[in-house]
């Protein structure tokens, strides 16, 4: 059996791994969770003269540093000086040069939103006329790069801890209390805390790099660690690393009074103190997140954190608890075999759990989408849709654990043997030997072995190893066992009659020795025994089957729920987006430029398979300043064309100016899609779509269109 649950282990990792990296490669590169909103002067627009500050209004509050705002002349210099101000709250300026020229000029930024998290972007307005820039109108996020990567990891790794940790004492605190004593429970739990330890002294030393310069060599830099100390995400993680002590403390309490209470049965009963402290500390813990990330900012922050508290608690009791109990199923010992009453109890935890989980989820929802067009139209939105889903094919294993877990207390739900459940090894063999002799007969050589022991020990101890192993033995293997033991015992037998003849007393001691020796080994084939009949009752490998399954689901929801938390609101992105199309008109009027959409068709032939179709690119209000574009690429008759690849550019050989690259979105099959997509200037552009089909095929084909 050894072997199979070494696989199955694997197999979750390899799980945990592949998920974990698939959805941190396909998250958005700015996940950020404020939004430009507003700017002055506004994207793309041209202005008669040089204005004497840019100002950039965001969605909530940021931290700036000196270079968090600057702006490029046409050949890339800085046109700013001073350090960024913060006149409203929301809307910061950076004071420029006098005497600038006319040209293009190139705003970026690189802040943090009030929720920890980086934000980047970057946009062009121009003095006088639009000129040619050596400036690229893009800002790579600090957090799109190994750091961010690793910094995501960090994040996902401690909520890993946490919920394992948290969600471990608590399925012993509540459900089953001899599991403070199982060596392999202990480990789980004591894992759980190393990993958020470790995890949250990862994120301390990436904050730095993760928020301000993205570079590798900056992790280590202590001034970044000083900056991050003073920030609130930094007291976060300090106020975590604190209680992470006092967790150890707790948890030291937790399996040292199991231990205590085995030594002196009656000392008093130190679960309600423990269940009280350790939901203290487990409330801290998650405070740590709650009064540094989404729920800090935003609508309701009073309302919003301690539900995000109630939230993650519900979350690490339910997912840290089927931790616990598929361990417990698969690792613990025959003779502290979890029993159905322990199951049971957790069921009625993890049913509490998820109804906490779904009050405390609705209001959450509501609140960072705001609308029903948001749960579909956003990036959150769709992430949520993810793990709701996930929530319910979960819902649904509990609810065959549940049937599993009502069949084996309908059946008793013995873990071992009846008579021989409950007691220790040696008297378990004794009982065994009394009853139907499935262990051998009844001898006197049992309480005494002589010389011939040592043979049979190693015979015995080969069987136990081999027979631990197994998940599905029959009651020929249990035979066989018997005949083993018996055989042990009638070697034994002659061990004694020699013993018993005239000898020395070092004789006698060692024959006493030997007996021992053989009593342990017996005592571990019985072990081996009571495991097989265990593990072969049937609802009892349903259950396991079940929860097993339960927590592969539970490492992909984890997954995502951490990719969740880096992205931005729906509620967000489309207040940005509805302030962005609210300021647009003001923008086209002010350069008295006109507007209107504009359609293009264009046939493609890259040579390959399926190499022929129609790309029609859709510019909307095909204007100067920021436009929405959606590609469509079809087959030639007419059906939808899914390409790897598509890119188009953007220029206006009349002023010399592009090309302009735009690098859109896949929406769906067949469809692409860009949004803010700056056109600096009225004129007849050249639009060229360039087809990838497959790996070595690819087109580029062009159109003019006139735009402004």
């Amino acid at each position: 059996m050894t072997q199979a649950i070494a696989s199955r282990a694997r197999i979750l990792l390899l799980l945990l791994l592949a998920v974990t990296g698939a959805l941190l490669a396909g998250a958005a590169p700015a996940s950020a969770h404020a939004a430009l909103t507003g700017s002055d002067p506004q994207q793309g627009t041209v202005v008669d003269k040089a204005p004497t500050q840019v100002s950039l209004t965001f969605s909530e509050p940021i931290a700036v540093s000196d270079d968090s705002l600057r702006v490029l002349d046409p050949k890339g210099k800085r046109a700013d000086k001073g350090d960024p101000a913060d006149p409203s709250g929301t809307t910061y300026t950076v004071h420029l040069l006098s005497g600038l020229p006319d040209g293009t000029y190139t705003v970026t930024y690189q802040v943090v939103s009030a929720d920890s998290h980086p934000v980047a972007g970057a946009f062009t307005f121009s003095i006088g006329a639009p000129s040619e820039t050596s400036v690229q109108a893009t800002a790579q996020a600090s957090d799109d790069g190994p750091v961010g990567w690793l910094y995501s990891f960090g994040r996902y790794m401690s909520y890993a801890g946490f919920v394992v940790m948290t969600g471990g004492a608590a399925f012993v605190l509540a459900c089953w209390r001899p599991g403070a004593g199982v060596r392999t429970v202990q480990r789980l739990v004591v894992s759980g805390w190393l990993t958020l330890t470790a995890a949250t002294l990862a994120l301390l030393l990436l904050r730095g790099s993760y928020t301000r310069s993205g570079k590798v060599g900056d992790i280590f830099d202590m001034s970044l660690l000083g900056e991050v100390l003073q920030t609130k995400t930094g007291a976060a993680l300090v106020s975590r690393l604190l209680l992470l002590a006092a967790a150890a403390l707790f948890i030291a309490v937790l399996f040292g009074a199991a231990q205590e209470q085995r030594d002196d049965t009656e000392k008093p009963d130190p679960t309600f103190g423990l269940a009280i402290g350790g939901t203290i500390v487990a409330a801290g813990l998650a405070a740590s997140w709650a009064m540094s990330e989404h729920a800090s900012q935003g609508l309701q922050p009073g309302i919003a954190m301690p539900v995000d508290i109630v939230h993650l608690l519900a979350v690490a009791a339910w997912l840290g608890g089927l931790t616990a109990l598929l361990v417990a199923l698969y690792r613990a010992p025959a003779e502290t075999a979890v029993d159905a009453a322990a199951v049971q109890r957790f069921s009625r935890l993890a049913f509490g759990s998820v109804v906490a989980l779904v009050v405390t989820g609705i209001y959450q929802s509501w609140r960072q989408l705001g609308s029903w067009s948001a749960l579909t139209d956003t990036r959150y939105g769709q992430l949520l849709l993810a793990k709701i889903g996930l929530v319910v094919v979960m819902a649904g294993l509990a609810y065959f654990s549940r049937r599993w877990t009502a069949r084996l207390v309908g059946t008793g739900g013995p873990a071992v043997r009846p008579e021989t459940a409950g007691t220790d090894p040696v008297t378990a063999v004794s009982t065994a030997k009394t009853g139907t002799g499935e262990t051998g007969t009844e001898t006197a050589g049992a309480r005494e072995a002589g010389t011939g022991a040592e043979k049979a020990g190693p015979e015995v101890t080969a069987d136990t190893d081999t027979d631990t192993d197994t998940d599905t033995d029959t009651d020929t293997d249990t035979d066989t066992d018997g005949e083993r033991a018996t055989a042990a015992v009638g070697t034994g037998q002659a061990a004694v009659r020699t013993a018993e003849a005239p000898g020395t007393g070092a004789q006698a001691g060692e024959g006493s020795a030997r007996a021992a020796q053989l009593a342990r080994q017996r005592a571990a084939v019985e072990t081996a025994r009571q495991k097989r009949l265990r593990d072969a009752d049937p609802n009892r490998f349903g259950l396991r089957r079940s929860v097993l399954a339960e927590a592969g689901v539970a490492v992909v929801l984890l997954a995502i729920t951490t990719v969740l938390t880096q992205t931005e609101p729906g509620r967000t992105e489309q207040e940005a987006k509805a302030a962005s199309s609210s300021s647009a008109p003001s923008s086209s009027s002010s350069s008295a430029q006109g507007t209107g959409a504009v359609t293009l068709n264009m046939s493609f032939d890259t040579g390959g398979k399926e190499g022929k179709g129609v790309v029609t690119v859709d510019l909307n209000p095909a204007r100067v300043g920021g436009n929405d574009m959606h590609i469509y690429v079809e087959r030639t008759d007419g059906e939808t064309l899914d390409v790897p690849e598509l890119k188009v550019d953007f220029t206006l050989s009349a002023k010399d100016i592009g090309p302009l690259p735009v690098a859109p979105d896949r929406v769906a099959a067949g469809h692409w899609s860009a949004s803010d997509v700056q056109i600096p200037m009225a004129g007849d552009w050249t639009v060229e779509v360039t087809v990838r089909t497959s790996d070595i095929d690819q087109v580029t084909v062009s159109k003019n269109a006139q735009i402004g």
